[in-house]
């Protein structure tokens, strides 16, 4: 395993430093940025954004960069100090808020032509130490898919109370069909129904699951708690109610068994609508909020910047970066991206109207106070987050899910 571990390691910083060669240079008389997009699905959309730009003026040619585990890549390149000069980079997570406050991303705070073309405050809500480091573009919103075709003939309505979420999935298995598409081989897809299920049980204050999981004692998360109890019954709707791959099923195969009506329902993000639309499903896709505890709590979302770009400090085309980002900010341009990929923008002027309706009762709790960001925006990491959910899944073990947690973020707590 060691050895595997080098040689990936490796291997990830040659091709970090390959990559870097193609940038800050001169392309047959024009000054050549690289453009880093992490947002895999919708390279073919970038790539035409780009090339458009290159062809709408004469100074400056942007390269798109999009590669396998872009997450991995960036990091061994910013620690190599070899950061491309546009990034699409996610200003909610702790490593970016160090990478900013260090000083690798230029201070944007009084670029107007660009912060102009966004909603008020949108920038301002991911600024650290009061200075505005990123561009958020679109935001990711997250929720349960549905099968709303299924839906009606047996007589279910999305749920907005946890009992109804509850009697919706009994009714779904006594009929003989499954409840959810799951993916247990790629742990990640449980992420934000988990969040979800934390938030909804501590009815719906951030700062509440905050300061049990993040800013508590250590070995503080108890089977015991209320908090986690309540939680528990989330994740058991669940529980063992996936197709029969699911064990080993990835993000793929679980898009796949969702579109093909295999299962009725799948948690997921609203980058997944692209993917579950591309498979021409034979039945009408919608999208519902988390449901909460009582008949008055408010559904919820989780989520936060998705095509999000900051510029690095140590670019040697500072200002051609700055004409690139203002071009990726324009309604135009964003209007373009937003209908492929159908996440809520924050760019003013992008018609949405009658637009990606299966995800509208979701996408209009964007920029709200039913929208509460990620979580692991004050996490070190996630992964293991993520892995203990899945072993929940597996076992139903509270205790050992509350020992799983514990274990993971105890290493951040003092």
């Amino acid at each position: 395993m060691k050895v595997n571990t080098f040689l990936k390691a490796a291997s990830v910083c040659a091709f970090a430093s390959l990559l870097v060669a193609c940038g800050n240079s001169q392309s047959g008389g024009k000054t050549e940025i690289e453009f880093f997009s992490q947002k895999k699905e919708m390279q073919a959309t970038l790539q035409e954004i780009v090339d458009d730009y290159n062809k709408s003026q004469d100074d400056v040619k942007v390269k798109l960069t999009s590669v396998p585990d872009a997450g991995t890549v960036l990091k061994t390149r910013i620690a190599n100090g070899e950061t491309p000069d546009v990034i699409n980079i996610y200003p909610q997570n702790a490593d970016f808020k160090g990478w900013a406050a260090d000083g690798q991303f230029v201070d944007l705070t009084e670029e107007k032509d660009i912060l102009s073309n966004l909603n008020d405050g949108a920038a301002q809500s991911y600024a650290v130490d009061g200075k505005i480091y990123n561009i958020p573009l679109t935001t990711n919103v997250s929720g349960v898919y549905y099968n709303k075709t299924a839906f009606k003939k047996l007589g279910i309505e999305a749920p907005k109370t946890f009992d109804e979420f509850k009697a919706a999935v009994e009714k779904i298995k006594a009929d003989g069909k499954t409840p959810f598409a799951e993916a247990l081989g790629d742990a990640w897809t449980f992420n934000g129904y988990a969040q979800l299920a934390w938030l909804q049980a501590a009815g719906g204050n951030r700062q509440s699951v905050e300061d049990y999981l993040r800013y508590s004692e250590k070995g503080k998360i108890s089977a015991n708690d209320e908090l986690t109890k309540t939680v528990g019954q989330y994740l058991d709707l669940m529980a063992g109610n996936g197709q029969k791959n699911a064990e080993g099923a990835l993000y793929a195969d679980t898009v796949a068994a969702f579109a093909k009506g295999d299962a009725l329902m799948m948690a997921n993000g609203s980058w997944a609508l692209p993917v579950i639309l591309q498979q021409k499903p034979d039945f009408e896709v919608g999208m519902f909020a988390m449901p909460g505890l009582k008949a008055d709590s408010k559904p919820m979302t989780v989520g936060a910047a998705d095509m999000a770009v900051s510029i690095s400090k140590d670019s040697k085309n500072v200002k051609a970066s700055k004409e690139f980002v203002k071009y990726l900010s324009s309604a135009k341009v964003m209007q373009k991206y937003y209908d492929v990929d159908g996440s809520p923008t924050s760019v003013k002027g992008v018609e949405t109207t009658g637009k990606f309706e299966q995800i509208a009762d979701v996408a209009s709790l964007a920029f709200t106070d039913q929208q509460a960001i990620w979580l692991h925006a004050d996490w070190d990491s996630e992964e293991d987050f993520w892995n203990a959910n899945v072993s929940y899944f597996k076992s139903k073990d509270l205790k050992k899910y509350a020992t799983d947690l514990n274990t993971f973020l105890d290493t951040m707590k003092k």
